[in-house]
């Protein structure tokens, strides 16, 4: 079968460029939580200083200590080291196999698809629930959210929900299909 270019092919377009911008911030801003303090570069400190500003975060900012203690996001963290050191390989792996067009890419893209929408799912959930600042919110020194940074957070982290939910599907139907080429192949082959 020839290699079909990955303009020609809109879907697996969009996920290398997904892959691209998702392993630069990876590497950038989430991994920031497991690498040690002293060997993280200004730039990169400021572009984190930067974001919380900017969003508040409450998934990022407490599990960087923004807000004080950050053990009570042990489970963000460890969805941070599953990032690292299963989505990040995947991202490297996944833009290889889709430029060169290779369909054995297509089962690790569905388990990391369906890890990444699993998991995305309780940071959405998380920004829906973050109380909204008020001046009680303030007061009790409760970390909330503005409504304009609820939005930006919300447009930030649903692209990382429905991408992955996308390709589940997707790479569900192209695993689907590739087994029924298999079975057909293989009950041809039997009946010779």
């Amino acid at each position: 079968m020839s290699r079909l270019p990955l303009t020609s092919r809109p879907l697996d377009l969009l996920y290398f460029a997904f892959f691209l911008m998702h392993a630069t911030a990876t590497v950038l801003v989430d991994l920031q939580v497991v690498y040690p303090p002293a060997l993280v570069p200004q730039f990169m400190k400021e572009i984190t200083q930067y974001y919380m500003a900017t969003y508040n975060d409450p998934l990022i900012g407490g599990v960087m200590g923004f807000f004080g203690n950050s053990d009570s996001f042990v489970w963000f963290k460890t969805f941070i080291l599953m990032e690292g050191f299963f989505q990040l390989p995947v991202f490297i792996l996944g833009m290889r196999g889709l430029w060169r067009d290779s369909r054995s890419i297509y089962v690790l893209l569905l388990i990391y698809a369906a890890s990444a929408s699993t998991t995305t799912l309780p940071c959405v959930a998380v920004i829906l629930t973050t109380p909204l600042t008020s001046a009680e919110t303030l007061a009790a020194k409760i970390i909330s959210i503005t409504p304009v940074q609820r939005t930006g957070l919300l447009a930030s982290y649903i692209p990382f929900f429905a991408l992955p939910l996308i390709m589940t599907v997707d790479m569900a139907f192209r695993v689907l299909k590739l087994v029924h080429v298999g079975a057909s192949a293989q009950a041809a082959a039997k009946s010779k």
